[in-house]
């Protein structure tokens, strides 16, 4: 199996690392992992490209490059440059370090990465690790995902749903912030919200007198509603997620359509 990996954390990063052994494990000893990763870190730009300026690629080693640019622009590198020739049979993204479950979703790179393979056509799963006390301090905050990952990967490429829609199926997989022999198991969980939680912004004054505005984020353990990513995360399970490009309200469409006739 060939395996593009990427990221959002940047091509440096601790979690990127944990992917590539991952992926090694799961391309086997005839396989392949390629990286094509951001040169620096490209959190929370979602599936941004670079539409309107290039992008920069170097080489840093055996099938390793850096791209000065989003993970969606790296998916794209790695398809119709680095692996041109002979596209990878999966695209793996991440391990984001924070969690990517709930509304994160939405401003994920890591996400975004997945998002763009699966427009693509190629089989693709976001992977991101959970941060709290409960492994922060760890010699190895990716335990949990480096010792599950590649079970997850695996049940997934053997027995997940992977159609051939125009708008396909992709996986969000979420491990919880404790260490990897406290992991309780795997749910299937929807995509939660964390109703109390959402970012804002901060003004700060510079000693030169000019005002900045930084993001905040919020509160990143409060439950969202049970069953949801983030609760079965916070409960101690790895969250599976499958998710659609596709951000039509279908549920929504017949009772517009009367209400507007």
């Amino acid at each position: 199996m060939r395996i593009l990996i990427t990221n959002d954390d940047g091509i440096n990063a601790p979690g990127l690392a944990t992917l590539h052994a991952i992926a090694t494990e799961i391309a086997g000893p005839g396989g392949e992992v390629w990286t094509v990763a951001p040169a620096f870190e490209q959190s929370g730009v979602g599936h941004c490209i670079s539409y309107t300026h290039p992008t920069m690629i170097a080489e840093l080693g055996p099938r390793r490059f850096a791209a000065e640019g989003s993970p969606a622009d790296c998916v794209l590198a790695g398809l119709f440059h680095v692996m041109k020739e002979a596209p990878p049979d999966l695209v793996l993204s991440g391990v984001n370090r924070g969690n990517n479950s709930g509304e994160n979703v939405l401003y994920s790179g890591t996400i975004g990465a997945a998002i763009e393979a699966a427009l693509q056509g190629v089989p693709a799963i976001a992977l991101s690790q959970f941060f709290g006390p409960g492994n922060a301090k760890l010699a190895d905050p990716f335990e949990a995902a480096a010792l599950h990952g590649p079970r997850i990967v695996r049940a997934l490429l053997d027995k997940g749903i992977w159609d051939k829609e125009d708008y396909r199926i992709f996986y969000n997989v979420n491990f919880p912030a404790t260490p990897a022999a406290g992991v309780k198991g795997t749910k299937v969980a929807p995509q939660g919200f964390r109703r109390y939680a959402g970012f804002s912004m901060e003004p700060h004054v510079a000693p030169s007198g000019r005002q900045f505005l930084w993001i905040k984020g919020g509160e990143q353990a409060r439950p969202t509603l049970p069953g949801t990513d983030v609760t079965v995360n916070v409960e101690g399970y790895v969250s599976v997620t499958p998710l659609r490009a596709d951000l039509t309200a279908h549920d929504r469409l017949a009772e517009l359509e009367g209400a507007l006739a």
